[in-house]
């Protein structure tokens, strides 16, 4: 029996045919030591990017967008890349939208008591911290463009930065290696 294998939006797939330019497919696939036709497939979202691949991937082209872009793929969690039609990634303008959207979340947060057990709450109170929850998913939106726009105006390596932020979290004991 064939597998068909619904096809939908494929942000991977845009986003890896930007990474690779000019560059033919056959160019990048010798890049990424797969074939060509596997390059069509994943731009084209008829097979998935292996783990090892888009390791590889964001490592050797440093792009943000694609980081991004991936790990809510393959987790369904997380910012997707902002391109709706009213998105503006100018620097200035995701520094502002960034800082609104921290000062929202720290005000929600702020103003949320989370002293009670979840199962002692009402209705009502489950609802906004719920809200306040979405308050803090905007921010983190928010703050992944400010990282990936600012790193990619700046030529600041995106994919040093959170190595570099791991160490530091390894060294504080907040994470083993």
């Amino acid at each position: 029996m064939e597998r068909v294998r619904k096809v939908t939006a494929n942000r991977v797939g845009t986003v890896l045919k930007e990474i690779r330019g000019e560059q033919t497919q056959q160019q990048f696939a010798f890049d990424m030591g797969v074939v060509r036709e596997t390059v069509s497939k994943y731009e084209t979202g008829r097979s998935h990017i292996p783990q090892d691949i888009s390791r590889k991937i964001t490592q050797k082209y440093d792009n943000p967008k694609f980081a991004i872009t991936i790990r809510n793929e393959y987790t369904g969690t997380g910012p997707k890349w902002l391109n709706g039609q009213n998105v503006d990634l100018h620097r200035s303008s995701v520094k502002e939208k960034t800082v609104e959207e921290l000062q929202e979340a720290l005000d929600a947060i702020s103003n949320t008591s989370l002293a009670k057990p979840f199962r002692k709450l009402k209705l009502f109170d489950y609802q906004n911290v719920e809200e306040v929850l979405l308050e803090a998913a905007e921010a983190m939106t928010a703050l992944e463009h400010f990282i990936a726009v600012v790193c990619s105006e700046a030529n600041i390596s995106y994919t040093n930065l959170w190595d570099k932020h791991y160490r530091e979290l390894a060294n504080s004991g907040y994470i083993t290696t």
